[in-house]
């Protein structure tokens, strides 16, 4: 192999070796977490392989956003081209002519990964734009964002060219505060604002974070225990030191972002439809904060609760995403 160039067959035989089984059990079109049965370590090990192979950063395919062999060859084939744009926005079913867009914001330490497979999920003639920080992905080359209001600045530069039809945002935990501080920038500015706003596990805007709690001060493995205590990240994050080392500063990123973040007083209610949405067994958060949420709005369309913790969304896509859509008909109506 070489740097230079990459083959399907070659990328092929390279999947095949990491999951020990033969190169035609790969083929083009099979998902790798439902039909190869690829879990988030294989994914690491298989982009460990690929950077060695071909000379791409670390976690590149992890980070692709790529669910089948033949997609991830047409990202990598990009990238060796010095293609890849260092956009924030991840489409990955691209519409010229779409009826909606739903952006989609991520959580403290996360990436847009959290919401792939999301788009099968929803109507045919909807865009989903995924939102990546800085620091991650294909964008870890660039350097992390630990300010509220600069990543709002720099995800509103990014979607400003989206708005000029009907669109809805959606963020979990970080992510929420994200996209209401960002639908509040739009309608300071006078810009189009979103039909709708959903808020996932995360509570009203006063700061994630408690007065006697800031993660990201705390000693490394007091961060670890803190996050497995509290279901705050995947444990398949936690639980690896080489996957852990390679996250944690974007951790702490994130949690200074939330911890330092100061709240506007007595912020008038947003004219904009609100849903919020969140684990039944998520301690991070309290009922009581994510039903505080209708003093934010002038348009609180209720608490929706799913089987879960914190991350409850990674097993409930569909009634999500039908739920989304339901509110997003709704409010446009």
């Amino acid at each position: 192999m070489t740097t230079a160039t990459v083959t399907i067959e070659e990328l092929r035989a390279l999947i095949a070796g990491a999951l020990e089984t033969e190169p035609q059990e790969v083929t083009d079109e099979a998902h790798f977490a439902h039909e190869l049965d690829i879990d988030s370590l294989l994914m690491l090990e298989i982009s460990t392989r690929v950077e060695t192979a071909y000379g791409v950063p670390e976690n590149t395919v992890a980070v692709s956003g790529a669910t089948t062999l033949a997609e991830l060859h047409a990202f990598l084939t990009s990238k060796l081209a010095g293609e890849t744009s260092a956009c924030p926005l991840i489409r990955p079913r691209p519409l010229s002519d779409p009826a909606a867009r739903l952006f989609l914001f991520h959580h403290a330490g996360g990436s847009h990964l959290l919401y792939r497979g999301w788009a099968e999920h929803f109507p045919e003639d909807w865009e989903l734009c995924l939102l990546e920080a800085p620091g991650r992905g294909h964008l870890q080359t660039l350097p992390l964002i630990d300010d509220c209001d600069r990543l709002v600045d720099y995800f509103h530069t990014a979607i400003a060219p989206l708005l000029e039809r009907p669109f809805g945002f959606f963020g979990h935990s970080m992510g929420a505060l994200i996209a209401h501080q960002l639908t509040r920038r739009l309608l300071r500015q006078g810009d189009p604002l979103p039909t709708w706003l959903g808020v996932s596990a995360y509570g009203t805007p006063r700061g994630e974070a408690e007065a006697d709690s800031h993660p990201h001060l705390m000693a490394d493995d007091e961060l670890r225990r803190w996050l497995r205590n509290v279901g705050g990240s995947p444990p398949h994050l936690l639980d690896n030191d080489a996957v852990w080392h390679k996250f944690a500063p974007v951790f702490r990123s994130d949690f200074k972002l939330l911890d330092t973040w100061a709240p506007p007083r007595n912020p008038e209610p947003l004219p904009v439809p609100l849903s919020v949405f969140a684990g039944r067994h998520d301690k991070l958060i309290g009922e009581d904060r994510l039903l505080a949420w209708r003093a934010f709005t002038t348009h609180f369309r209720g608490l929706e609760n799913y089987e879960g913790d914190h991350f409850y969304l990674m097993n409930h896509q569909q009634p999500l995403a039908a739920a989304i859509t339901a509110a997003m008909h709704s409010a446009a109506a």
